[in-house]
């Protein structure tokens, strides 16, 4: 079965307790979560989601503790079995999958980096690295071989032999991400991956991701609570309140028209000019007289410290084609206007 998806979630609902599908019903007829909580003592860890992430998209699932990201994402591997819905990957039904299907699934075609690393304290960083390819039966000396080649991507050349108490936060972070890369799978699983880091570690951790991303081009699917990560590196972004989608769209799209209260308390103090993309507020056609260009994709943060030297700024398609043509003065009443200083 094919797809225009790599994940498809539908309709997608878990409820922790001994009675679920008898919650279930009572869910559907209109119960609130806090009272089936509190009558029930079951758990609403998702309600009636939906969610499509497209081939090579960074998509981000954010929203506060007890939201039900983590519970979101352990569904895509089926960590956890929803009590209704349907859930598809590459167009498969994960649902139908055996035992074995499963297995075999996890190890070929989806990996996961997890907020606290996930890694074995006793093996050394290489054999950290190497531990999936080893588990899915690669020769000892191609799955080094394979390690050693992404603990150099990562920066950690050096620290093969290492073993994870010897290194910093983020350098644990790197190895866990490394492990998730040497699989070679398509899907990667990221649950507040970067969280437990330093925020100048946090940082750097997350323009290593979209470096690797911009040449990779695998499919992530990412968990946060924090807005300003969310706007910095997602494609798109769904946002979460009490285990539902309460508005899914490009970063832009969610800073700028909040589909709830919830979403605007989000958004109230974020940094538009990392939400809005140049491609949005350009003036389309030729630039003859621009020296420098930027991606169509380029927040407005990015091209802000280039009018230091350039008056207009080109923007490129994927293809390095000139689109259209910036200036100062079109960031900045953008940002202006979208921060209600202008109509």
């Amino acid at each position: 079965m094919s797809s225009q998806y790599k994940i498809e979630m539908r309709g997608v609902t878990k409820i922790f307790g001994p009675s679920p599908n008898e919650v279930l019903q009572q869910l559907q007829a209109g119960r609130s979560k806090d009272q089936l909580q509190a009558e029930t003592g079951h758990v609403i860890g998702l309600n009636n989601v939906d969610l499509q992430v497209k081939p090579g998209q960074l998509h981000v699932v954010m929203g506060l503790s007890g939201s039900g990201k983590s519970t979101l994402i352990r569904h895509v591997n089926r960590l956890i079995d929803p009590t209704a819905g349907e859930i598809f990957v590459d167009g498969q039904n994960v649902l139908e999958m055996s035992l074995d299907e499963l297995r075999v699934f996890r190890r070929t075609q989806i990996a996961m980096v997890f907020q606290k690393f996930g890694l074995l304290p006793h093996r050394s960083v290489i054999d950290n690295v190497a531990y999936g390819l080893e588990i899915r039966g690669v020769d000892k000396k191609e799955r080094l071989e394979i390690a050693a080649s992404w603990i150099s991507t990562v920066g950690l050349d050096g620290y093969e032999k290492s073993r994870p108490h010897q290194l910093s936060g983020g350098q644990q972070q790197r190895v866990g991400l490394a492990r998730a890369l040497a699989m070679d799978v398509d899907i990667l699983l990221m649950d507040e991956a970067f969280s437990a880091l330093d925020p100048l570690i946090r940082s750097g951790m997350q323009d290593e991701l979209l470096a690797l991303q911009k040449e990779l081009n695998k499919t992530i699917l990412f968990i946060t609570h924090d807005f300003d990560e969310a706007l910095k590196i997602g494609d798109q972004v769904t946002v979460l309140q009490d285990g539902a989608v309460v508005q899914s769209g490009r970063p832009e799209e969610v800073v700028l028209n909040p589909a709830n209260v919830h979403v605007q308390e989000f958004v109230q103090d974020v940094n538009r000019a990392r939400a809005i993309h140049v491609n949005t507020i350009m003036e389309q056609g030729a630039c003859t007289d621009c020296s420098t260009t930027v991606s169509e994709q380029a927040r407005c943060e990015d091209v802000l410290p280039l009018f230091a030297e350039h008056d207009i700024i080109g923007v490129t398609d994927a293809q390095g084609k000139v689109i259209g043509k910036i200036t100062a003065k079109h960031v900045i009443k953008a940002l202006a206007r979208h921060s209600g200083v202008v109509g």
